[in-house]
């Protein structure tokens, strides 16, 4: 049974890091509407999903966020992670603190860039003033454990280490378990499942800004749903072949 439902709602975004799994620019597409994401999620959790994680693509990008996340929001557990770049717009602020969802992560993509730091560092101490649980996804690369270390240290002072995921960059640069160890000093720390070890999961479910599903959002052989709901999900994830995202490159996926 699908309890996690990850849903990217576009490949959108202005920030376009080159490194992004879902391929995001300036220039990517929207083929979801607000009223097919609710009603298709809405329906997966008619048939037992828990929680909702919106992303994209940069979410608070796409038209139509805020009628989602009021849709779903008494559904089920619903997140949403974000670059937080939309979220510095007083507009875009105001709409979230009527609209709130459960939780929200944003991520550090670049651990060395100070600038980038201190306005998400910022930010997750604003969201949590408003009653919305922050997070932070931390991106790690190899070449930047030392820094990655130093930008830990000051998030575990504002947050709790359940609140910090730390993400190895994919598909190259790819941190080891140990490296990754390294970053939160030697104490326990939140990382994706697949850290020891590829693992098809039973229990999630990723859907693609084109509508294709996997068990993975880094994973290749994505499906596309025949149709919008719990069933077309399933029957899509039952044509999926399960490939680790270890042996791909962006280009293929």
């Amino acid at each position: 049974m699908i309890e996690l439902l990850s849903i990217d709602l576009s490949n959108y975004c202005s920030k376009q890091c080159s490194f992004c799994y879902n391929h995001s620019t300036k220039a990517g597409n929207t083929m979801w509407q607000p009223t097919e994401v609710i009603a298709f999620a809405s329906d997966c959790v008619a048939h037992g999903v828990k929680a909702v994680s919106l992303g994209g693509g940069e979410p608070f990008e796409y038209d139509g966020v805020f009628d989602v996340i009021d849709a779903l929001y008494p559904l089920c557990y619903l997140s949403v992670t974000s670059n937080g770049l939309p979220l510095e717009n007083d507009k875009v602020w105001e709409r979230l603190v009527k609209h709130k969802s459960d939780k929200i992560h944003i991520t550090i993509h670049h651990p060395d860039d100070a600038e980038e730091v201190e306005r998400v560092t910022r930010l997750v101490e604003k969201i949590g003033i408003v009653g919305i649980k922050p997070g932070v996804n931390l991106l790690v690369g190899a070449d930047k454990v030392n820094e990655a270390s130093k930008v830990y240290q000051k998030l575990i002072k504002v947050l709790g280490n359940e609140q910090i995921i730390l993400v190895p960059q994919r598909f190259s640069n790819t941190p080891s378990p140990k490296q990754l160890s390294q970053v939160a000093g030697g104490t326990p720390f939140q990382s994706p499942s697949c850290l020891l070890g590829c693992k098809r999961p039973e229990d999630f479910c990723s859907v693609s800004w084109d509508k294709k599903v996997n068990s993975c959002s880094f994973a290749q052989g994505k499906v596309v749903m025949e149709t919008l709901d719990y069933k077309g999900m399933m029957e899509a994830l039952g044509k999926v072949e399960w490939k680790s995202c270890e042996v791909i490159s962006p280009s293929n996926l």
